[in-house]
């Protein structure tokens, strides 16, 4: 007689390892007011897309109907997959700078090649960003500090501000760092077209009011608060309309007005990525960056919104969802897309409710894509760079430079270091920099890990630091606290304290190691325990441990370690002290 696996043992087996379906969660509950809540939040968010998805296409050095195209098929996909509710996903600002950069590592902004590239680089990162998902690799967002994302974040607002000067003054220039380009627009001063700077500064101006002072004026004049929060919102819409109406009505196209020109009138079109594994080598790297930086920037945005509503999101989804979104793009002509913060704001503030409001946008930007795309033909390019610079300076945050000095200087040093180095050489290289220099402190910090000679606190069961309180010590005793798991790097710093404290007390006979804070213990520390215990043991002196962590005991007892202990391991610290020297906790006993 042989058992089968009962049927529903199979089932769970088989969704490990497929994607999930968050949309067959909230659609089951999905209702009429639901559905009121998501169209308007789509129609809000859909004002909104329409610009800034010209301008980041813009942005990335492509025809701006690319950026309508990459904010449809990502949103439906993300829909189906994505575990937040109000995540908006599609073309940002820091990802198109990216993409801007890997495009142009291989052939002029603007070029023909350059569309087919921006598919390629999409297609790699979903391909990169479905196998983390598949793989449960989500934990890789803890691998980017906060200050390298803040360092990178900021740094990259500045050289997207930067690299569109050149055409709020209507001059050429290059460069995909800071030096670059400065040195590029110096050199180009003198032929600022007028008519340029004005558009541009003008749209600059007007957008950043908007922002600022557009929602209390409409609130004085007697529209509601949230009515005047839509209308501020729609800012880049009004400055797109009016300046598209006045280079049409003044042509200003034949006074050197650069204006979109045509951009093409229906459905995304079909396309496919590049099968080339020479160009796939060169893209490798900035698609790895740019789905690791998406998928950080997109977690927390909706894990921070997410939160507002106390519900969450699973970082493996997410991975498999942007992974979609990306796969998408790739095959609708779009770039690389992620969920982006303002967006995302705007979509959660105006009430979404699911991701349905996703799907709704996206069936907003194809009407956009066949019924508007004439109108945008005098569009002046001016406008939509100011509409990149003014929402691009909002990411750029100096004042955490001066909050992370105050609370820790090895933190400032990886913000520092990314900042200056993605302003210096770009984006690939500042981020790769930040996360060498954040890797190398980390490491540093923890080769020198805080080793702590502990005693009693009379009339408690309690170990402290002999430095910071006043305790109880013995001779013959030494108790030392690890709060650090123990590897390669800091093990030797271990015994080095072990054999200096033996060499400065000729009376011990007992050290114990206190591991409460010893989470793991590898392969060389392993060793340097055994050395240490060789040593004490030739010394006279018995090794003990206390207060060992499960896990960590688990390992231990695989190993000759434990049954070689020349002395005990005890359940906690008071237990040893007591076994070991009790006239330590004696009334009355002498206070170190």
């Amino acid at each position: 007689m042989h058992s089968a696996r009962p049927p529903a043992a199979n089932g769970k087996a088989w969704r490990r390892w497929l994607p999930a379906l968050p949309v067959l969660d909230w659609g089951r509950a999905y209702d009429r007011p639901t559905l009121g809540a998501d169209l308007l939040a789509a129609l809000i968010v859909t004002v909104m897309l329409i610009p800034q998805s010209l301008a980041y296409a813009q942005l990335a050095g492509l025809p701006p109907a690319t950026g309508l195209y990459a904010s449809i098929a990502p949103l439906l996909l993300y829909a189906v997959f994505g575990s937040s509710r109000v995540l908006a996903v599609g073309p940002v600002a820091v990802v198109s700078l990216m993409t801007a950069a890997a495009i142009g590592s291989i052939t002029p902004p603007g070029a023909v090649g350059a569309a087919a590239l921006a598919v390629t680089l999409a297609f790699l990162s979903g391909l990169m960003l479905l196998a983390m998902g598949l793989l449960r690799l989500g934990f890789i967002a803890n691998f980017l500090s906060h200050p390298v994302i803040s360092g990178f974040i900021s740094a990259s607002g500045l050289l997207i501000a930067a690299s569109q000067l050149k055409t709020l003054l209507g001059v050429p220039a290059s460069g995909h760092h800071l030096p670059a380009l400065l040195h590029s627009l110096f050199g180009q001063l003198g032929q600022v077209h007028g008519l340029t700077l004005a558009v541009g500064a003008g749209s600059t101006a007007f957008l950043f009011w908007a922002r600022i002072g557009l929602k209390p004026l409409l609130q004085r004049l007697g529209l509601g608060a949230r009515g005047a929060d839509i209308a501020a919102k729609a800012g880049p819409v009004a400055a797109i309309v009016a300046t598209t109406l006045a280079a049409w009505a003044l042509d200003w196209q034949a006074q050197g007005l650069k204006i979109v020109g045509h951009v093409p009138q229906g459905l995304p079109p079909f396309t496919l990525p590049v099968f080339d594994l020479a160009l796939w080598q060169q893209l490798a790297l900035p698609a790895l960056l740019i789905s690791v930086v998406g998928f950080v920037e997109s977690v927390s945005v909706g894990q921070t919104l997410a939160a507002r509503r106390r519900q969450r999101i699973e970082p493996d989804q997410e991975l498999v969802a942007l992974g979609a979104g990306n796969m998408g793009a790739a095959f609708s002509g779009g770039l690389p897309v992620t969920g982006g913060f303002a967006r995302s704001v705007v979509n959660f503030d105006a009430g979404a409710r699911t991701p349905a409001a996703g799907v709704y946008t996206a069936f907003g930007i194809l009407l956009a894509t066949l019924l508007l795309t004439p109108a945008l033909y005098y569009l002046p390019q001016a406008t939509l760079a100011a509409t990149i610079v003014v929402a691009v300076l909002s990411l750029v945050d100096f004042g955490i430079l001066r909050r992370t000095w105050a609370y820790s200087k090895p933190d400032f040093a990886a913000l520092l270091t990314t900042l200056l180095a993605t302003l210096a050489l770009g984006v690939e290289a500042g981020l790769l920099a930040g996360v060498g220099v954040s890797l190398a402190l980390y490491l540093w910090r923890t080769s020198r890990p805080h080793i702590a000679t502990v005693g009693w606190v009379p009339g408690t069961e309690h170990f402290r630091n002999v430095q910071r309180h006043a305790v109880v010590t013995h001779p013959a005793l030494l108790s030392l606290r690890v709060d650090e798991s123990l590897y390669f790097a800091n093990a030797r710093t271990l015994e080095d304290v072990v054999n200096n404290a033996v060499a400065a007390s000729p009376a011990l006979r007992h050290v114990v190691l206190q591991c409460s804070a010893i989470n793991d213990i590898d392969a060389s520390a392993l060793e340097s325990l055994e050395a240490i215990e060789r040593r004490l043991h030739e010394a006279g002196i018995a090794l003990h441990l206390s207060e060992v962590k499960g896990p960590v005991m688990d390992r231990l007892q695989h190993t000759d370690f434990l049954r070689t202990l020349s002395g005990q391991v005890f359940l906690t610290h008071y237990q040893a002290v007591a076994a070991l020297a009790p006239e330590t906790l004696a009334p009355g006993a002498k206070r170190g």
